[in-house]
């Protein structure tokens, strides 16, 4: 497997501020996705543990995400996964779906975190336990790493099980993000119960074709 390594420089000086010994990373996929849920998840790692493969999902093949997977599971200290569906993803937006997701990835440690590490610039306070909001801090803060392998794989997963469903839009390629073959199924098949009718699905200019 090849390892990644972060910009050490900022790992330590933003872990001088904000590290404490039961610290949680969570982070989430999907969000710009066509069809599907929003996924989070949250992970509490080891003060001491050093896993150098880590790194932002996206900046690691599908192959080294499932290889990495089973490594964080039997290390964590805690960890947990939530999806948010898309008929509630198009109820409250896709932005509260998001942080709903992560809420109830952090509801399902075992263990309650001293502090809560997120990637992005935006968080809902959750128990009253300090929080700090890290741009692109899957590059940066392992558990935050190992949250984004979390969720991005455990939605692949769910978006190949459905792909069973609906072959024609390619899912289990694409995992719901929208290619121009998924944009394409859904000019010659329309949308299904999965989609986000609240996202709009098609381009103006491919919707008159229709």
């Amino acid at each position: 497997m090849i390892g990644y390594k972060f910009k050490i420089h900022e790992l330590q000086m933003l872990r001088t501020q904000y590290t404490s010994y039961l610290e949680a990373g969570t982070d989430e996929a999907g969000r710009g996705c066509l069809a599907g849920p929003v996924t989070a998840a949250a992970v509490i790692l080891p003060k001491d543990l050093s896993l150098p493969q880590l790194n932002d999902s996206k900046k690691l093949t599908e192959k080294q995400r499932y290889e990495i997977r089973p490594l964080i599971e039997q290390y964590a200290l805690a960890f947990g996964i939530a999806h948010v569906f898309q008929q509630e993803i198009d109820q409250i937006n896709i932005l509260n779906a998001a942080l709903k997701a992560m809420h109830l990835a952090l509801d399902q440690l075992q263990i309650r975190p001293e502090h809560i590490l997120v990637d992005g610039n935006r968080f809902h306070s959750y128990q009253k336990i300090p929080h700090q909001c890290i741009v692109k801090g899957d590059g940066k803060f392992q558990n935050i790493a190992a949250a984004s392998i979390l969720a991005k794989t455990y939605r692949d997963d769910y978006m190949e099980k459905i792909d069973n469903k609906h072959p024609e839009y390619g899912w289990k390629k694409n995992k719901g993000y929208p290619t121009k073959a998924h944009r394409e199924a859904l000019i010659n098949y329309g949308s299904t119960v999965y989609h986000r009718s609240s996202f709009r699905l098609l381009p103006q200019q491919l919707k008159m074709k229709l």
